[in-house]
Order: structure tokens, then C-alpha cells, then sequence
């Protein structure tokens, strides 16, 4: 393949990506707007004709301003590559280090600071506009930019010494560079998810034993139906960032922990909370965690393979825009621009993850109630202001649980 043919083929399957995107969220608008009138006769009797449409505007809210924020990702993907974004900070650390890892290590850091500061102003205009605009909001500016600054320093920390070690090994490993890439990526993940809720996330937010000792002896009962073992039950002040519930496992065997936000335990009641937790230990027993990162080391592997086979064509550099090229421009290339070439097939990791949520459904029918946990869905679907009516296709694009019309039929079924 030629440069100039792969510069084409660049142009062509990220304008084709747009335009998709942009075509799939007009439909999801409109599709939401036509049945904001009305709510589903399945949810008639649990939601208001209120809550319904205030969740149809801030869905339209929310998609309006993806639209905005995938246009300015396309027009900065495109920036750093055919604008020669890449090749200028690469040449700009060369200038300062010389050939080698610090140079390399001194650009990718460098695009990830241009990248936060020149995507800051969607976050900031999604948290302090939408969100706030919709109620849910909780988040002061000190927090965000603390939050800001934390990440910052954490990605400095954790991911610098990571891609040295990488770029090192792309350099040193030979032919086989991308199996040993491959296996230090996945030791760090693992080790990353065993750290993850002892030492990163107590800096973000406060974790204290489950308060209410009635719903604690409910829970560890259940843990042991299920012959689940956690390091720990907690409630997480999520309130101080969001009015949005939710409820999640985090960590590595002894590590596990089971984490509630405060705003979900006012949410819901005792039974509804129980029914909750076991669709969530659903995932654990039917071993929903295991293949998805089974799954995603697998991918991974064959995109390290796909760029170790790129890495030595000049085409590969020269058609994005890259004229010298260095290990470091051929690791920061392919991970710009992969999403651009797999978009289409984010249907299928849709489907695979909504088939493991009926199957955690499932296994929360038997171990709880299907009522409580429809009851529970109903709650967060209002409070959460979640729309009842997406659009399908919109919905197999973006959504890894089921339509809440479908996944409400498949419990009722279930009980």
C-alpha cells in the first residue's frame, strides 16, 4: 500500500464514522422525541408522564451535545495526524532528548496534555451545564479540578513508567516485541484492578463500612447463599460528584469489595437493594468478569500483533501524516486512529454484554425476586433519568444493557 492510498482509506472510514454517528444519534433524538408524549403502557403505573419526558430532554440534551463533542474528536484526530500535530511534538522532544525512550515518553505525554486541555471544555460544559441543568450535578469547580489534578498525577505516576517499559520493549524484544508488550500490559492490569480500591480510589472519594446493620446481615446472607467472599461491604459518598445511584464490585481476590453510592441506598429499600446486588453477583458466578477480560487480553494481543506488522511500513507513518518515523509515533498512530477502523463493530460487544446482563438477571431471580429487582430497575431508570424508549439501533451501537422495556419483559417472564 502506498502512503497516499492509506491517507484515503484514512479519510474515508473516519468520514464514514461520522457520518454515521451523527446519523445514529439524529435518529435516537428523534426517536425519543416522538414517544416523549406518552409513557409505555409496561411503565405507566411506576412513572410519570413528568419523569418521562424530563428523561426524553436530557436524553436529546445529552446525544445534541455527543454530536458536538465526536465532531471536535474527529477535527482533533485529524489535527494530530494529517495537520502534522504528532509529527511536531515529535520532532519538538527530539530537538530536547535525542533519539531514544525519553524523547518518545516526553511526545506521548505531551499529546495527552493537549488532549485533556483541548477536550476540558466538553467535560466542563457536560458537568456544569447538562448535568446541572437536569439536577444531577453535586460537583463544585474545587472538585473537579482537584479531580483534574489527581488524574493528572496518577496517569503521570502509574502510566510514564509504563510507556518507557513498553517503548523499551518494542525496541529490544526483536520480531516477538508485541507478546512481551503483551504480557507486561496485562500484568499491569491485573495488578492495576488489585491496588484499584485500596490506594487510587480513596482519593477520589470516602469509603465507609455499610451503616445500616439490618441491610448489612441482609447482604452478608446473601454473599454466603452465593458463596461470594468480599473484602469489605461500603458505602461511597457519591453524592458529592452526581445524584445519579449505582452499586459495583471493584479488586482482585482478597481485594474484592462490594461498593454502594449513598445516593443509590436512599434510592432504593432493603429488598430492592438485595435483588440489586445479586444480579451483580450474578456476573461473579457465571464468570461474566473472567471472559470479558479474557476477552479484552485476547484483543489486545491481536491488535499488538496488527501494529507490530504496521511498524515497519513507511506507509503506515507517511499516510498519517508522520514523515520520521519513531517507536513512539507508531504506538501513538495506532491507538488514535484503531477506533476509527472498529467503530462498526461495536454492535457485537453490545450484544455479548446484554446477553451476560440477562443472564445476571436470571441468576438475581433465583437468588432474590424479580419483582424487587424490576422495582429497583423502575427506580433507577426514574431517578436516573434513563429513557424508556431508545432507539434500537441507536441502542446496539452505544448500550451494554438491554432496552429497560426488554430487560423488564425478560424478568416478568422470569417470574
Amino acid at each position: 500500500m502506498t502512503a497516499h492510498a492509506f491517507t484515503t482509506l484514512f479519510v474515508f472510514a473516519l468520514t464514514a464514522s461520522v457520518l454515521l454517528q451523527m446519523w445514529l444519534a439524529q435518529r435516537h433524538i428523534n426517536h425519543v422525541r416522538r414517544h416523549r408524549s406518552a409513557v409505555p403502557d409496561e411503565f405507566a403505573n411506576e412513572i410519570t408522564l413528568l419523569s418521562h419526558q424530563r428523561a426524553a430532554d436530557y436524553t436529546v440534551a445529552k446525544t445534541r451535545f455527543g454530536m458536538l463533542a465526536t465532531i471536535w474528536d474527529a477535527m482533533l484526530l485529524v489535527a494530530f495526524t494529517l495537520g502534522g500535530g504528532i509529527a511536531l511534538l515529535s520532532d519538538l522532544t527530539t530537538g530536547w532528548f535525542g533519539q531514544g525512550i525519553m524523547a518518545g515518553v516526553a511526545m506521548i505525554a505531551l499529546l495527552a496534555i493537549a488532549n485533556t486541555l483541548l477536550t476540558l471544555p466538553f467535560s466542563w460544559i457536560s458537568t456544569f451545564r447538562i448535568e446541572t441543568a437536569f439536577g444531577f450535578n453535586q460537583t463544585t469547580p474545587a472538585t473537579f479540578f482537584a479531580d483534574l489534578l489527581k488524574t493528572s498525577l496518577i496517569a503521570a505516576a502509574v502510566g510514564l513508567p509504563l510507556v518507557a517499559v513498553v517503548l523499551w520493549l518494542m525496541d529490544a524484544m526483536g520480531d516477538a516485541w508485541w507478546l512481551w508488550v503483551w504480557a507486561t500490559w496485562v500484568g499491569f492490569s491485573l495488578l492495576l484492578m488489585w491496588i484499584f480500591p485500596t490506594w487510587i480510589a480513596p482519593l477520589f472519594n470516602k469509603f465507609e463500612p455499610l451503616p445500616d446493620e439490618s441491610l448489612r446481615a441482609r447482604i452478608e446472607a446473601l454473599l454466603t447463599r452465593c458463596g461470594f467472599r468480599a473484602g469489605g461491604i461500603f458505602m461511597m459518598d457519591g453524592s458529592k460528584r452526581s445524584s445519579h445511584g449505582n452499586a459495583y464490585f471493584t479488586g482482585l481476590g482478597a481485594k474484592k469489595r462490594i461498593v454502594f453510592f449513598d445516593t443509590l441506598l436512599k434510592q432504593l429499600n432493603g429488598d430492592e437493594i438485595e435483588a440489586v446486588l445479586a444480579h451483580e453477583l450474578g456476573h461473579f458466578k457465571r464468570r461474566h468478569i473472567v471472559k470479558r477480560l479474557a476477552w479484552t487480553f485476547v484483543l489486545m494481543l491481536g491488535m499488538l500483533w496488527l501494529l507490530g506488522q504496521l511498524k515497519t511500513q513507511p506507509w503506515f507513518y507517511e499516510g498519517l501524516g508522520v514523515q520520521t518515523p519513531t517507536t513512539a509515533a507508531a504506538l501513538v498512530l495506532f491507538f488514535l486512529v484503531l477506533p476509527v477502523f472498529t467503530f462498526l463493530f461495536g454492535p457485537i460487544g453490545s450484544m455479548l454484554s446484554r446477553k451476560h446482563e440477562y443472564e445476571a438477571d436470571a441468576y438475581a431471580a433465583e437468588q432474590a425476586s424479580s419483582n424487587d429487582l424490576i422495582h429497583a430497575l423502575v427506580k433507577l431508570y426514574r431517578d436516573n433519568a434513563a429513557t424508556l424508549t431508545p432507539d434500537p439501533l441507536h441502542s446496539l451501537f452505544y448500550d451494554s444493557h438491554p432496552p429497560a422495556s426488554l430487560r423488564i419483559a425478560a424478568l416478568k417472564r422470569l417470574g
